[in-house]
């Protein structure tokens, strides 16, 4: 019963700036993470160290940890610990000079564990949040074979990329679509407020009206009518959409599946995913891990359902002794260029080399694509604006072409 009470009320641990004096009787200062000030006094007695001040450090809320603060996290401590500089010393010069306080916390938290005797690879494993698997594995890796400042390096490197090639993306799909919802709220405008005016002045002239100024009048009658339920409705149904896809892997199945398939965009997409799937079992295979653990990480990497079920796929051929050329052409997922620059790499034993370069060729096509896409968008958006508010203002002006020409 004692265990389980203690398992189950766990102290929550926090970040104590100390002072004190050594063996020598040198004044020393440090940080420690603890669940208590009484913990500190007692750990700190350990090492020889008589305490003379202990103070909880309080961190000021700040904004959320994002991929580019860990990137950048990623850069900083790979290019001290290449300068030479102690691991502890890198945490806390990257920790107390950073921006923002939660990541200020979050490296402290890292630096306390790592104080304690954790190892690097254990330390960012109780932060899953921020480090994922993928991470977490290569630092271990890292440490294991002593090359940990070329590892952070290569996950600087990868994560930098990634991040890159992500924003090319959301650039791609975000313009048209923002254009788009700025139409749709111009057009609700003119609805509710502009035609509803031309209405009473059309009233007044009693005559017929052109069938596309009655059109949008019934329209505009429909939207003042029921705007609240037009906007409400299509506000929950994004809402609703988004939370579907977050939470329903059937959901997320099939619009990867969706994604895939569009006309435009998805070329640019798979691409990407290919770019993304490539340079992560590059990363891992030149960590040392081997190809079948490598394969672990990199589906999920890739960052759609398709081709996490195809690394699956191979992941089991690959274990039953299968080539990973083989087992990538029984994907049916990959287009020949890569399984035979894999298959390259295979039979010379620089496979990390020719994924390295299939992921350099695919960024670069992702690059051409988003800028010809970008290019081809705003005629494209333009033409659609016209028609659509230049229709809206020709039904309306129609009757007064009309009686112009009357009199």
């Amino acid at each position: 019963m004692a265990l389980s009470r203690s398992a189950g009320n766990q102290v929550k641990e926090s970040v104590f700036a100390w002072e004190g004096k050594d063996k020598t009787g040198k004044t020393v200062r440090g940080e420690l993470r603890a669940g208590g000030e009484a913990v500190v006094n007692v750990t700190l007695r350990r090492q020889g160290i008589m305490v003379t001040k202990v103070k909880k450090k309080v961190y000021r809320s700040g904004k959320k940890v994002t991929d580019k603060d860990i990137t950048l996290f990623t850069r900083q401590l790979a290019t001290m610990m290449k300068a030479g500089v102690p691991l502890l010393q890198s945490f806390d010069i990257v920790g107390k000079g950073h921006g923002n306080p939660s990541v200020s916390k979050l490296v402290m938290d890292l630096r306390a564990d790592i104080e304690t005797g954790t190892s690097l690879n254990q330390a960012f494993r109780k932060f899953p949040l921020y480090f994922d698997p993928l991470f977490c594995n290569l630092v271990g890796a890292g440490e294991q074979a002593g090359i940990l400042e070329d590892l952070l390096t290569r996950l600087a490197i990868y994560k930098e990329k990634t991040i890159a090639i992500k924003s090319k993306i959301k650039s791609a799909l975000t313009y048209p679509v923002s254009i788009l919802a700025v139409a749709f709220l111009v057009t609700a405008v003119i609805m509710i407020w502009v035609v509803p005016a031309f209405k009473e002045v059309f009233t007044s002239f009693g005559a017929n009206l052109p069938a596309p100024t009655l059109f949008v009048m019934a329209l505009s009658e429909f939207f003042v009518k029921w705007w609240y339920v037009i906007f409400g409705g299509l506000f929950a149904a994004i809402y609703f959409f988004f939370r579907a896809w977050q939470r329903s892997l059937q959901m997320q199945r099939f619009m990867d599946k969706l994604l895939l398939r569009l006309p435009v965009f998805g070329e640019v997409i798979r691409k990407a995913t290919i770019a993304r799937w490539t340079r992560t079992l590059s990363t891992m295979f030149a960590a040392g891990v081997p190809l079948v653990e490598s394969l672990d990480s990199v589906g999920g990497a890739a960052g759609n359902a398709v081709y996490l079920d195809a690394t699956r796929k191979i992941q089991t051929e690959v274990s039953t002794g299968t080539s990973l050329t083989v087992a990538m052409q029984n994907a049916d997922v990959f287009p020949n260029m890569v399984t035979q620059m894999v298959s390259i790499g295979e039979e010379s034993g620089s496979l990390d080399a020719m994924l390295g370069k299939v992921a350099d060729f695919y960024e670069d096509e992702v690059d051409e694509a988003v800028a010809s896409l970008s290019a081809l968008m705003e005629p494209a958006i333009m033409v659609i604006l016209g028609v659509l508010i230049g229709g809206l203002v020709v039904a309306m002006y129609l009757p007064i072409f009309k009686l112009g020409a009357v009199v």
